[in-house]
């Protein structure tokens, strides 16, 4: 597998596709370069039940073994401010994943009880966050590796705010593969370059 670091990197595919082990990769041979460098895993998923706790235990165990110089911050809903704050010449920044850091904002616990005044601004606010955020991976001085779920080659949703979350994700997986140097579709463990510009 390709571990040539871009300025930024889109790293997509289906759940188990091998995103995420991509993205290890990267920052493994990001940390082997040069003795400062730094790797900074920036992680989007909320323990909202106990199967995803114990998900996210396992996630961690399986990284501090295979990359054990990786960081991890948590940061569920802030992204912008996240690479504003931790992007350096240095540092190598994992996002993963984008696909959590959207359900984050569009459908947060308890957004069910929410009116529709509140609705409308958690989207206003959404949209804010996801402009900036494609101003930070842009403007970012180390390199960026995102990761997020390509879910809109299967069967359509029934309802209604699951099609529309489905919409969301495929514009923010379009914004975000315009925004980046290189983008990856994942497959079985396979990359496949959909993208690659000059850095």
């Amino acid at each position: 597998m390709n571990a040539n670091i871009a300025r930024s990197e889109l790293i997509l595919g289906g759940q188990k596709s091998g995103k995420s082990r991509r993205a290890e990769l990267l920052a493994a041979h990001w940390l082997a370069q040069a003795p400062q460098h730094r790797a900074l895993l920036v992680a989007t998923a909320q323990p909202w039940d106990e199967e995803m706790r114990a998900r996210i235990a396992r996630h961690q165990r399986d990284r501090a073994e295979r990359v054990p110089g990786l960081a991890t911050l948590e940061e569920p809903r802030d992204l912008a401010a996240a690479l504003q704050r931790e992007s350096a010449p240095h540092t190598l920044l994992v996002v993963d994943c984008l696909t959590l850091w959207l359900t984050n904002w569009a459908m947060p616990a308890g957004a069910e009880a929410l009116d529709f005044e509140k609705k409308q601004a958690l989207a206003h606010n959404w949209q804010a966050q996801a402009a900036m955020f494609l101003i930070a991976i842009e403007q970012a001085p180390g390199p960026v590796v995102l990761v997020g779920n390509e879910i809109g080659l299967g069967v359509i949703p029934m309802g209604r705010e699951v099609r529309a979350f489905v919409d969301a994700l495929g514009q923010l997986n379009q914004q975000v593969a315009r925004a980046c140097q290189r983008v990856t579709f994942m497959a079985a463990g396979l990359p496949l370059t959909l993208k690659e510009s000059a850095a």
